[in-house]
């Protein structure tokens, strides 16, 4: 797993520091919202966290494991929209797009990831990729 520094830009995309942006996060705290959830995601694909994804992806949907490629660099996430996944909400949506790096190259991931709030906070469900 990479380590990022508290002090270091969050590798989400907000502009905010690790340490007040996903950290918290990654490190057990719930996140207040679908789209910080899925930000969180993000950045444990980014570092290779994956005891975070298992975390938190809902038991009905969830693998027995995430086998992260350790070839594949994350390098950007942009947000393009969310419906509903607030602090309120019972579910929520996001639409983004996440940039990577591999072996062949640059590419895209474009997904529209599905959300529930459960009593312990909010848990990724499934994804449409475009």
């Amino acid at each position: 797993m990479r380590r990022i520094r508290e002090d270091q830009r969050c590798p989400c995309g907000t502009g905010d520091v690790y340490g007040s942006c996903c950290g918290p996060i990654l490190a057990g705290r719930p996140a207040p919202t679908a789209e910080r959830l899925m930000r969180s995601r993000f950045t444990a694909f980014a570092v290779g966290d994956e005891e975070h994804l298992l975390r938190t992806w809902h038991p009905d949907s969830r693998p027995a494991r995430v086998d992260l490629d350790a070839d594949m660099d994350w390098l950007s996430l942009d947000v393009q929209a969310t419906e509903s996944g607030g602090p309120f909400d019972r579910e929520g949506t996001v639409q983004f797009v996440a940039r990577y790096r591999d072996a062949d190259g640059r590419g895209a991931l474009r997904e529209r990831s599905r959300f529930v709030r459960e009593p312990s906070g909010w848990l990724y469900v499934d994804g449409t990729t475009a």
